[in-house]
């Protein structure tokens, strides 16, 4: 990774795929991850971490499901932070937007396990390095 600032917006610019993140930094073992979001992701989980995330743009809702099968969805605006814990399903949707994300490098961004097929707009990588 460089050792000089990343201007996100400029990095949001420089791509336009939906739910396929790149790697603006390196923190320890964790990425920081920024991507596009639009449409529905898929029902996953990460057994072992946590996932943080921040709107930077638009709105960003997160579907979890509790192990009684129960759903809830939490709606996210511009600024808003969240953490899903770890073992916990969701599925991400968004009418549009960009988030920022936390996760241990090397993370999969469909999860340890995930619900049906994959959608075609949707990338499962570990993260893509910023072009």
């Amino acid at each position: 990774m460089e050792t000089k600032p990343v201007n996100l917006t400029e990095a949001l610019a420089s791509f336009d795929d939906v739910y396929s993140p790149r790697i603006v930094a390196r923190m320890n073992d964790y990425d920081v991850r920024i991507a596009h979001t639009a449409g529905e992701h898929v029902w996953h989980v990460h057994e072992d971490t946590d996932e943080f995330f921040l709107v930077l743009d638009g709105r960003f809702d997160i579907a979890l499901r509790s192990e009684d099968g129960t759903e809830s969805t939490v709606e996210l605006h511009k600024g808003d932070t969240f953490v899903v814990p770890k073992g916990t399903e969701h599925k991400p949707a968004s009418p549009g937007g960009s988030i920022l994300m936390f996760e241990p490098s090397g993370t999969s961004t469909t999860g340890d396990r995930h619900d049906g097929d994959i959608p075609g707009h949707v990338d499962s990588t570990t993260g893509h390095t910023l072009s």
